[in-house]
């Protein structure tokens, strides 16, 4: 089950700049997994950002288990069913999510005192996969949230 073919609001691919803004975070020795596929700009970006070759594939998330550490943005209206497999995996993560997610009662008994949190100090800007219109940023902006990442802080205000 890819999501690119399923909510049509789902299909936002993160811009360039998100991942710049993180790339000091992002560990460069590990095998990144980016399983949300959206319009597999991800692998050229993190080719262009940090010569890596990650493993960014239109496949089903839910079958498949690759990689070291899963770096992504992902679909938000399948979050609750992707973090509830990310716990059982309980393999590393930095995902985009909407800044509200911390306050949901599930995902805090999914990931309480376990989760740390990058704040950027710009929203990120999202590009939908059937329009060419960029830096599109939801209402109520994303954080990137960690788990297992060892970050020097729980909670990271980026500059």
């Amino acid at each position: 089950m890819s999501f690119t073919n399923d909510k049509d609001s789902d299909n936002y691919s993160t811009d360039l700049t998100g991942w710049e803004m993180i790339r000091d975070y992002i560990p460069l020795d590990k095998k990144i997994w980016s399983p949300f596929y959206c319009d597999g700009k991800q692998k050229e970006y993190f080719k262009q950002l940090f010569n890596l070759d990650i493993i960014h594939e239109d496949e089903n998330f839910f079958e498949n288990n690759r990689g070291e550490i899963i770096i992504d943005n992902i679909p938000f209206s399948k979050k609750k069913e992707i973090l509830k497999r990310l716990k059982e995996l309980d393999k590393p993560f930095m995902l985009i999510l909407p800044s509200h997610t911390i306050v949901l009662k599930w995902f805090q008994s999914l990931f309480k005192n376990q989760i740390q949190i990058i704040i950027p100090k710009n929203r990120i800007g999202f590009t939908h996969l059937k329009s060419n219109k960029s830096g599109y940023t939801p209402p109520l902006g994303s954080f990137i949230y960690c788990y297992k990442m060892e970050l020097p802080k729980d909670l990271i205000f980026l500059e």
